[in-house]
């Protein structure tokens, strides 16, 4: 009786498993699955386009519309158009980030958690994996909590009494009405969680025609209600000297910081790149361009709502349409209808592109025997769902400012990932080795797990973890905020270095001497061991064995798909 309940379970879980390569091993089935593998040709339908469409769609949130509010605002404010400068310069740099990150994906079409591997190991990559899908979890709760909030102003531009909705909701930290418009975006978001990642970039084609155009429509209609543009685009700046300095300093690492989880997370969408350049220029350029433009309508909007109201500018774009609604007539109820429902799915891309793909993507390499990404999107969207997140956002305990910082040890993780690709191995990954855990295996290391990267990546978070402490309310000597101040350069760069240091005193295997990028030799290699083996035989039983004389270069290229 025991026994046949023993195999009724197993025949149960064994169903839970997703799809698999005939031939691979247990060891390897907690390494591999059809979405962590390299991207086949047939899926790699991301052009330029695609890419330029998902950015322009990202660009147009609500954080991104209000990053200025807080470089203009305060006592040490500076002027709007040195925080639009500041969002310049630091998208700038973010695009240039994101195409270092996003090169190995379209290179060799593999995702962050398998690129991780090459830096921290195979088994201690996990931590970094699980680091960040932990937060974007978390994250995706917070940014549907901030969806619901549109698709209040949706439904109040149709029914007016929603407003007013009997609260019967014993928290006291939301009530019926926000509870019900939260559970509306997060349910309507569960079909986008549902399509590929190939596939899904058609809704980002769609966000960035219907977004923008939105803003825009927006941008001239408070304009046209103002009667100008408002104060603040004549009001200057109130920093002077080097408090105007380390102000624009940290304009400038704040757009960065708001980019950091971005700019780790791009190999998971540049891998379906046709080919590496595909992800090239239509990023570095349309980054900076797409989130300037975004700022510079969100600072004249604000401004003009100084005007129309009175006071203080209203920074946050649906506070401003929730005052758009007082005393409207039917037009202006339609158009802040329409403008709502464009922040509704500014929200719902920016979850899926930052957090749910993410997330999912993550959990794919924690369990990869029982994960895809749509499972692993679906159980991020579960959890972001019972965080409650009305309760983190209610709470004095500056719990977005510790998730907003928290962002930026990120950049240990970008710089021990960027300087092992382009400097130690200047380019050459051995892509089968990347799923084996044989200790033969180059990406082994010592027990799975790389010391160096860990060191490197350790020391990049110890250079911010005072001003870190800072950010969040506790009293630190004024030196760690202005190291802090810097925060992404400082861990990058300390994390970086550590790791070339301690890799040209303490070699690690398979590297280059010079430039080589193999990624054009990926199809659809097999994973299981041996299958170089048999490939090998069968074209010896052909003929076509291959000349290691006729060409040099390409012998290398064929090494890269790893001998176990």
């Amino acid at each position: 009786m025991e026994k046949l309940k023993a195999s009724k379970a197993r025949h149960y879980v064994d169903k839970l498993a997703v799809p698999a390569e005939p031939g691979l091993t247990n060891t390897q089935l907690m390494l591999t699955n059809h979405d962590l593998k390299p991207v086949e040709p047939e899926r790699r339908q991301w052009g330029p386009w695609n890419f330029v469409g998902f950015w322009v769609a990202d660009s147009f949130n609500i954080n991104t519309w209000m990053i200025s509010s807080s470089m203009i605002s305060g006592d040490n404010g500076i002027s709007w158009w040195q925080s639009w400068l500041c969002v310049w310069i630091g998208y700038s740099i973010s695009g240039m980030f994101i195409c270092l990150t996003g090169r190995i994906g379209a290179t060799y079409h593999i995702s962050f958690p398998v690129i991780a591997r090459s830096s921290f190991g195979v088994w201690g990559s996990l931590w970094p994996v699980f680091n960040r899908a932990a937060m974007a979890c978390i994250w995706y709760g917070v940014q549907a909590w901030i969806g619901g909030q549109c698709v209040t102003l949706m439904l109040r531009s149709i029914w007016s009494s929603y407003e007013d909705l009997p609260n019967s909701f014993p928290s006291e930290s939301t009530n019926t009405r926000d509870y019900v418009s939260f559970f509306l975006f997060w349910f309507c978001s569960l079909p986008a969680i549902w399509f590929p990642v190939h596939k899904i970039r058609h809704l980002f084609t769609v966000k960035a025609y219907f977004v923008p155009a939105a803003g825009l429509a927006f941008f001239i209609w408070a304009i046209l209600k103002a009667h100008g543009l408002g104060p603040i685009v004549h009001q200057g700046g109130k920093a002077t000297g080097s408090a105007l300095g380390w102000a624009m300093v940290k304009g400038i690492m704040s757009s960065i910081a708001n980019f950091a989880t971005l700019i780790v997370n791009d190999p998971d969408f540049a891998r379906f790149a046709r080919k590496p350049k595909d992800a090239l220029w239509s990023q570095l350029f349309t980054i900076p361009t797409g989130f300037a433009v975004t700022s510079f309508i969100g600072i004249i909007v604000s401004s003009s709502s100084a005007v129309i109201y009175g006071g203080n500018p209203v920074w946050n774009p649906l506070d401003l349409l929730g005052r758009f609604l007082e005393g409207a007539n039917s037009g202006e109820r339609f158009g802040v209808f329409i403008i709502s429902a464009a922040f509704a799915l500014a929200q719902l891309g920016t979850n899926i592109a930052a957090n749910s793909i993410s997330a999912g993507t993550d959990m794919t390499a924690l369990l990869p025997r029982y994960l895809n990404i749509r499972r692993g999107g679906y159980i991020c969207a579960i959890v972001g769902l019972a965080m409650c997140p009305w309760n983190l956002l209610s709470t004095e305990n500056n719990f977005t400012t510790y998730l907003s910082a928290y962002s930026v040890f990120l950049s240990s993780i970008a710089g021990v990932m960027i300087c092992d690709y382009y400097i130690v191995r200047k380019g050459y990954l051995q892509i089968r080795d990347l799923y084996s855990a044989r200790q033969s295996s180059p990406y082994y290391f010592t027990f799975g797990f790389h010391w160096r990267g860990y060191a490197a990546y350790i020391c990049g978070i110890l250079i911010n973890i005072v001003g870190f402490v800072g950010a969040i309310g506790k009293k630190v000597p004024a030196g760690a905020t202005y190291l802090y101040n810097l925060n992404f350069f400082c861990g990058f760069i300390i994390a970086s270095g550590t790791y070339y240091l301690l890799c040209k005193y303490f070699p690690i295997p398979a590297t280059s001497d010079r430039w080589m990028e193999v990624g054009d030799e990926i199809r659809n290699p097999s994973l299981a061991y041996g299958a170089e083996e048999a490939m090998d035989a069968a074209s010896e039983g052909s003929g076509d064995k291959y000349d290691m004389n006729k060409d040099e270069e390409s012998g290398v290229r064929q090494r890269n798909l790893g001998t176990f």
